[in-house]
């Protein structure tokens, strides 16, 4: 089951009615025959809130790692990570920001080896 699929379920309305005479939940004190219904939003919202703290952790680790191979293909997915996870209101608010920072340090260490050697593939060693 993914992630999707989990949300998906949560958020089904047949799936959080609260059913018996004798229940503790959001229906009980409801007249008879209705049916109380749990705060769906809450799963939904823990579901998104630990896929985005997800992003801003990898973002931040592509980019630590990006700065020394790779770059051209982990810093822009560092960028693009992180800024997902800011849009998605991430907990790690930090890490988001410092994998956005990393991202773009690869990005311009990139930059300045290219412009170095004059060509796309560049080596330290000279």
């Amino acid at each position: 089951m993914t992630l999707t699929d989990f949300a998906r379920r949560v958020t089904d309305p047949g799936t959080c009615a609260v059913t018996g005479s004798g229940s503790a939940g959001p229906g009980a004190d409801a007249a008879p025959g209705a049916t109380g219904r749990a705060p769906v939003p809450v799963a939904v919202s823990r579901a998104v809130g630990r896929e985005a703290d997800g992003l801003a952790v990898a973002s931040f680790v592509l980019g630590l790692v990006g700065l020394l191979v790779f770059n051209v293909l982990l810093g822009p997915t560092a960028i693009v990570m992180a800024l997902l996870a800011l849009a998605r209101r991430t907990r790690r608010r930090g890490r988001a920001l410092l994998g956005l920072a990393l991202g773009v340090a690869d990005l311009v260490v990139l930059a300045v080896l290219v412009t170095g050697n004059g060509a796309v593939a560049w080596n330290v060693g000279g």
